[in-house]
């Protein structure tokens, strides 16, 4: 029977889950993408992103709980400082869940998870980085203005020796 199931036990036993959603959940850390199956991917988000939430604040306790879920000072120390500085105005949702299609052996149901932040191709924000782009032009601008006062020695020079244009614009003028 399953009375009062709450969450999906991914046919494994306490133990066996609880390691395979830890490891998951330093996977997805460290290359803040992973592809698995459905189920697990649902199951990892309600895993990791208390996780992740925890990490938005550095203190010793916060570090300490996020090491007992995850069991690795190399993810707690990723976590804490590139994921957590990232996700620090973001109200929850850090994870993203696609569907890839069926494996091929068993026809699973497959999905790519990955941290929202860090997927530069498809990120909501994109005005943020216009906004930065707009703000790197007044930089070509400088450029330009260094270009002109380079090009007007340029242009003494260039009346001093006519070059291959101006010549065949005067020969056309004596054509005419």
């Amino acid at each position: 029977m399953r009375h009062g199931k709450k969450f999906n036990h991914l046919s494994r036993t306490a133990s066996h889950r609880s390691a395979l959603l830890s490891n998951m959940a330093c996977s997805l850390i460290e290359h803040k993408r992973i592809n698995t199956t459905v189920a697990k991917a649902k199951a990892l988000r309600v895993y990791v992103e208390p996780i992740l939430t925890k990490a938005k604040e550095d203190t010793t306790h916060n570090r300490r709980t996020v090491f007992s879920y995850l069991q690795s000072k190399e993810a707690v120390t990723e976590l804490f400082r590139t994921i957590a500085p990232k996700i620090a105005e973001r109200n929850g949702g850090y994870t993203r869940i696609i569907k890839t299609g069926f494996r091929q052996g068993d026809a699973a149901d497959m999905a790519m998870i990955e941290l929202v932040d860090f997927n530069e191709l498809y990120n909501p924000n994109a005005e943020e980085k216009k906004v930065t782009r707009r703000s790197r032009r007044a930089t070509p601008k400088a450029a330009e203005a260094v270009a002109e006062v380079k090009e007007t020695p340029a242009k003494e020079v260039k009346t001093e020796e006519p070059t291959a244009e101006a010549a065949d614009a005067t020969e056309e003028k004596a054509g005419e």
